[in-house]
């Protein structure tokens, strides 16, 4: 509740740096939040870098992230969204690509903003260790920034100073570099943040988490189909000082994750290692999560106004892995809804939530959570009370067992296998006695669906094996269909899915990476110039 209070405290404070300049970095004015009026105390710190949690990812979360990371990975089925389901996105997007790259950009720039200010503290009697983990929470989101950029753009522009580069035209870096910039960012943020912190707040193992992440995704970089042993056991080091180390345990049950009184700004879940914190407010903008407005089906799920989902739902590829599959029941029925489900959580009032639409797509169940009146009076009008994963425990789990298969074939490795076969028991599915890189993959797509990480997971894979990276996504089915519940079928229940004309988009080189916003391009015509070196003897820890 600490966090919650002082974070809308600083959400004013922040505002005033929201009216920047439109261009590509959107830097925020230099004489708003300066290092001779704020953040010189332990709680003005804490304060200042509290809005990094939720208001600079709002852009990202409220349309981006589902286009980008899941319509782009094969997970939506979405009319919104074709293009990126078709990898045919126009430069001149401007409702979502356009404000996608933005966001990235306000993060740097709020992220370089706060430590700035941090260092430069005149009069300053914070303590060393707020000092510290107030710069390490900056280093940490800018990390996962520059994570997002590379990945979806690949050479991006790298931005260290708001201040001494505002008179710079921007060039893009090279993608080796940005990555060297990323690990190096989240080292800093391991050595500065605190083992353990309040409620939300970033502590080492989140950065120790993130580390294991990127390790194993730049292990394939430029390695013609193999992995950077080096990286792979950094990866390997890291996930597992995480596991043993950072006191979080999984969830009992896969569903809890997902249920707003297990992980909302008051309470994070027990395996969280970073979630937005987003509060139940629909003021002031910006601090909202409108994930629920968005893909929830029908507005009476929400009460609120919103519940805009009727077209967009699970993809025909999600749907034949399930039906495929059906032991994974307990995950499918958290991640998207399916003919005759009932979800006693919402509509608690009417006696619970039955989906009956057998001519529809199955809709989205992963982080809809229902009205106010379903979560205790919480909740608003685009502003669902629950919290957006960024990392979890389970997923690095399953980033130890990647790191530890490296560039063998299959693995037996025992602490590989228990730990997928942890996640796999919550998951009600059997153990297994082996482990390849697809059946890893795969158990991290379905684990993680939806929580803003899938199509970065593809842009790993092709980093080593492009040709094998394409023909996954080129076996992808992308056609709509409709669902119908046999009736009597239990343990497992079945469907009728009757699919319409196979629909096929596949990746390609030309098409791994966004296009640049052509607003940008328009701004800034130097991005088009080929990527350079990074002279890290600027970054100044």
């Amino acid at each position: 509740m600490q966090f919650k209070i002082k974070l809308i405290a600083a959400i004013g404070a922040l505002m005033l740096t929201q009216g920047c300049k439109e261009d590509f970095l959107d830097r925020p004015p230099v004489d708003a939040l300066t290092s001779g009026n704020f953040y010189k105390t332990d709680e003005e710190i804490m304060a200042g870098t509290a809005p990094l949690y939720n208001i600079v990812w709002f852009d990202f979360n409220d349309k981006a992230n589902m286009s980008f990371q899941e319509a782009r990975a094969g997970n939506l089925n979405s009319n919104d969204r074709t293009a990126y389901i078709k990898h045919a996105i126009p430069s001149t997007d401007a409702n979502t690509l356009l404000p996608g790259y933005k966001s990235f950009y306000k993060i740097i720039a709020q992220s370089n903003n706060a430590y700035k200010a941090i260092k430069e503290a005149t009069g300053s009697t914070a303590s060393s260790a707020v000092k510290n983990q107030g710069l390490g929470e900056c280093r940490f989101m800018r990390g996962v920034a520059y994570y997002y950029l590379v990945a979806n753009w690949g050479a991006v522009p790298i931005v260290y100073d708001n201040v001494a580069q505002i008179n710079q035209a921007p060039v893009r870096n090279k993608i080796e570099d940005v990555w060297k910039l990323i690990i190096h960012d989240f080292r800093y943020a391991a050595a500065t943040l605190p083992a353990t912190a309040v409620q939300g707040r970033l502590t080492k193992y989140s950065a120790e988490g993130m580390l294991a992440r990127m390790y194993l995704m730049r292990a394939g970089l430029n390695q013609n189909g193999t992995r950077n042993q080096s990286d792979l056991d950094s990866a390997k080091y890291f996930a597992e000082d995480v596991i043993t180390k950072s006191g979080l345990t999984l969830a009992p049950t896969y569903s809890e994750l997902f249920l707003s009184a297990n992980n909302n700004s008051s309470k994070n879940n027990q395996e969280s290692l970073f979630a937005l914190q987003w509060m139940p407010l629909s003021n002031p903008w910006g601090i909202n999560n409108s994930f629920q407005a968005y893909f929830a089906y029908e507005s009476a799920i929400t009460t609120t106004g919103d519940g805009w989902g009727a077209a967009q739902g699970v993809s025909a590829d999600l749907v034949k892995y399930f039906t495929e599959n059906p032991a994974d029941s307990l995950r499918r029925k958290a991640i998207g809804m399916f003919d005759s489900d009932v979800y006693p959580e919402i509509n608690k009032a009417g006696g619970g939530l039955r989906y009956n639409r057998p001519a529809a797509l199955s809709a989205i169940k992963k982080y809809i959570v229902g009205s106010p009146a379903d979560n205790g009076g919480l909740g608003g009008f685009m502003a669902a009370n629950i919290n957006s994963y960024m990392l979890r425990l389970a997923e690095v789990y399953l980033i130890y067992a990647d790191a530890a298969l490296g560039n063998a074939a299959t693995t037996t490795d025992a602490k590989a296998l228990g730990y997928v076969n942890a996640v796999r028991k919550r998951a009600g599915l059997a153990e297994r006695t082996s482990l390849t890189f697809e059946q890893i993959f795969q158990e991290r797509r379905i684990e993680t669906v939806f929580e803003g990480n899938s199509w970065n997971e593809i842009v790993r894979w092709y980093y080593f094996n492009p040709a094998k990276a394409m023909a996954y996504t080129a076996a992808q089915h992308k056609e709509n269909y409709t669902m119908t519940y046999v009736a009597g079928s239990t343990n497992p229940k079945k469907y009728t899915v009757t699919y319409s004309t196979a629909e096929f988009y596949p990746l390609t080189a030309s098409t791994l990476y966004l296009p640049f916003p052509e607003a940008e391009i328009v701004n800034a015509p130097s991005l088009k110039n080929e990527p350079v070196a990074f002279d890290f003897s600027k970054i100044v820890d």
